[in-house]
């Protein structure tokens, strides 16, 4: 075997395997699988040589294609155990697309270690919260219904399309704060992930059809390659993700929850000071 079909080789098992844990992820926690995937594409990127000026932007933006249809698979199947909640994403819906459209426009204006330490630090506090007071979580007794309150989804589109995730991360957490029961929270974040990703996508599509810098098998930022080998491992492993989710119980979901981003919060913040 030649170096560089041994290169491409080792290639193709990271994507898969990133996949893989991204795919459950996806189903367990509601998240889009992001968080998983952003990190290890970059790696893998800079292993078959691509610019670093753009790698960060190729593995955002090949992040957001891939959970397209993730939050597709993971929507349904939560759908199926009735925990999506349409009339808060009928509520939430338009100011996600705006906060995700705006994400991807001003992702490149804005240092990635300023965004990694705030979504850190936010991931972090409310982990803390999760895991040691996960009954106390609930800042009023309902999603709000004010008008003022659109900051709230327009941010979490903007935040996560800005990092490559489907924002079920934040979404999570929000639902959560608002006394959502952790599995419905979930099921719902499934489903504001499409909202999430797919106008983030086509958004790093534009912004990188004439940069020359790109990757052959590139549409704008989105690499090909990359969505074609981790797409579908994501797709059958989210449903295995999301029944596994309805076999814990509230409290111990949310806990489990918890742990999981102050693993996220601390790998973030170590990325972004190193």
């Amino acid at each position: 075997m030649t170096a560089i079909m041994e290169s491409f080789f080792i290639f193709c098992l990271l994507m898969l395997a990133t996949g893989c844990v991204a795919g459950i992820l996806a189903g367990l926690f509601g998240i889009g699988g992001g968080i998983v995937i952003v990190p290890v594409l970059e790696m893998t990127l800079g292993f078959v040589g691509v610019d670093p000026a753009i790698r960060m932007h190729v593995a955002v933006a090949t992040s957001l294609a891939i959970i397209v249809p993730t939050s597709i698979s993971s929507a349904r199947t939560h759908h199926q155990l009735q925990a999506v909640d349409f009339e808060i994403v009928k509520r939430w819906a338009p100011f996600v697309l705006l906060g995700a459209l705006s994400g991807a426009w001003i992702a490149a204006q804005v240092h990635s270690h300023v965004l990694a330490i705030i979504f850190a630090v936010v991931a972090l506090a409310t982990a803390l919260k999760m895991i040691f007071f996960p009954k106390v979580r609930n800042l009023t007794d309902d999603v709000p219904r004010d008008s003022l309150l659109s900051v709230v989804p327009i941010s979490i589109g903007c935040l996560s399309s800005m990092i490559g995730i489907g924002g079920g991360t934040f979404s999570v957490m929000t639902l959560t704060l608002f006394n959502q029961p952790i599995h419905r929270a979930i099921g719902t974040a499934a489903l504001l992930g499409l909202v999430i990703s797919l106008p983030g996508t086509i958004g790093f599509i534009i912004a990188g059809w004439n940069d020359v810098r790109v990757p052959d098998m590139n549409l704008g930022y989105v690499s090909l390659i990359g969505f074609a080998l981790i797409s579908p491992a994501t797709i059958l492993t989210t449903s295995f993700g999301a029944k596994i989710a309805h076999s814990f119980s509230e409290n111990r979901l949310t806990i489990l929850f918890g742990v999981f981003l102050m693993v996220a919060a601390v790998r973030l913040f170590y990325c972004a000071l190193i």
